[in-house]
């Protein structure tokens, strides 16, 4: 009877799918099918968990074909990353003037991204703070004691490490192994590596002009394939939010989420401030900011079902040169930058959040100024080299947590509800990005004021 069940399930999706085909033939824009595909998720999950339950086998089943669609949509985004990030940035810097412009502009970006935590976080305390969040409060499961264990068992892996160690882990020592992504600061360590290429091929310009022309025309060759890929894979981005959401609504347990109500409201409060505040900026140096979310939205949307930042580094670095006129070498630097460095959600709000909650466990009080400075001044320092995949906001809290010498195990006690967070967590880190991307380009008098103007649907990217 559950086999007949989930092949219906899997009919319905196939109907939906082909539901967004359709709307593509009939040259419905990008935008609208984005949206459409997120709608039909929503209502879609919401009656699976109503009909057979979140846990139900059933639901299990269904997901796992869903997942075919929706995961392997950001596998295929996850495919052209390491390449996309290499060249990109490669060519960006060789059309350079010189390694300052370089240096300024990677200067700016880290800026904005680091001042950007630092302010996250101190949202976020102030929200916990004014929630009166406490992880005593919280009634502990057998599945949240068994995610406490394994992240105590996992907090081995960093707490021998001090911070200057853990920033030496960013340097790029088997490039290779870092395109395989086999650490959790590999993307960072691609980044770094393509930088070096980058001004190895100025410093070529004045001793052996040919061969660097020769490296350059292999640059632009292989950009343009890799340009080709992302393209093609984002044109299933309507699909995969359908199945993406699909699955997120169904598994998420309404229970659940009401018995951590106080935390996720708080969370999304957080959030919320935090993308007001980085649209304040944004207005201070000139951008219109319901123009400038009108722009971003179907980034945004992408950012949120998938929960992954490294994965929406193409359609990022798409939407910042296409939508708001950020020049490429810019875009592609603090979308690359934004996914490993001082995320606003996965590195600045949660980890707070968590130290807040959890400090009057161990007779610390989260509101006097010496804890909130040092915590700020940590969670700031511990936002290199967060991984831009599910899981980053982890390592980033066991990072905080073992540096305040606070119980880690109690951050398990948010599993149930961790999806439903890391969404909003994981736009934010986008935002932040293209927040930084679009700032750095402004006071460098590099952007492109007519693209930001101009009505654009992302269509147009993609033809």
């Amino acid at each position: 009877m559950d086999t007949l069940r989930i092949i219906i399930n899997v009919v319905v999706m196939l109907v939906l799918i082909g539901l967004l085909v359709w709307m593509q033939k009939k040259h419905v824009s990008f935008t609208k099918r984005v949206f459409t595909g997120l709608g039909l998720g929503l209502v879609f999950g919401v009656i699976l968990q109503w009909a057979y339950g979140a846990g139900s086998d059933v639901i299990s089943g269904s997901s796992d074909w869903f997942n075919l669609v929706g995961r392997g949509y950001v596998g295929l985004l996850q495919m052209v990353v390491i390449p996309l990030i290499m060249v990109s940035i490669i060519s960006a810097i060789m059309k350079l003037k010189g390694r300052q412009n370089l240096g300024k502009m990677s200067a700016l970006i880290i800026a904005v991204l680091l001042i950007t935590t630092a302010i996250a976080a101190t949202v976020s305390i102030v929200t916990s703070l004014s929630f009166d969040l406490k992880a005593i409060e919280i009634q502990a499961g057998e599945r949240e004691q068994q995610r406490g264990a394994a992240l105590e068992e996992r907090l081995g892996d960093v707490a021998d490490k001090t911070i200057p160690q853990q920033m030496l882990d960013f340097i790029p020592t088997n490039p290779f192994a870092d395109m395989t992504g086999a650490r959790s600061t590999s993307t960072l360590a691609v980044v770094i590596f393509s930088a070096f290429i980058g001004v190895a091929v100025l410093g070529l310009d004045k001793k052996k002009p040919e061969q660097a022309d020769t490296f350059r025309k292999m640059v632009d060759a292989v950009y343009a394939v890799v340009m080709r890929i992302v393209t093609l894979v984002l044109r299933l981005t309507p699909y995969g939010i359908l199945a993406l959401i699909t699955n997120v609504t169904a598994t998420t347990s309404a229970e659940e989420i009401l018995k951590l109500i106080k935390f996720v409201g708080a969370s999304y409060v957080a959030l919320i401030v935090m993308f007001i505040i980085h649209l304040i900026l944004l207005a201070l140096f000139g951008y219109n900011p319901v123009q400038y979310v009108r722009k971003v939205l179907p980034t945004l949307v992408f950012a949120f079902t998938s929960r992954s930042s490294a994965a929406t580094i193409p359609l990022n670095v798409e939407t910042q040169t296409k939508r708001l006129g950020v020049p490429e070498g810019v875009a592609n630097l603090s979308a690359s930058f934004g996914a490993t460095i001082g995320q606003n959600g996965c590195a600045g709000i949660y980890p707070a959040m968590l130290a807040v909650m959890i400090a009057p466990t161990v007779g610390i009080n989260p509101a006097s100024w010496d804890f909130i400075l040092t915590l700020i001044l940590v969670v700031v320092i511990s936002s290199f080299g967060v991984a831009g995949v599910g899981g980053g906001a982890t390592f980033a809290s066991l990072i905080v947590l073992s540096t305040m010498n606070l119980p880690v195990a109690l951050a398990g006690l948010l599993i149930s509800v961790e999806p439903l967070i890391d969404m909003g967590r994981t736009a934010l880190n986008v935002n932040d990005s293209i927040a930084a991307g679009v700032i750095t380009g402004k006071i460098l008098g590099e952007n492109d004021p007519e693209a930001f103007k101009r009505s654009v649907d992302l269509d147009a990217v993609q033809a």
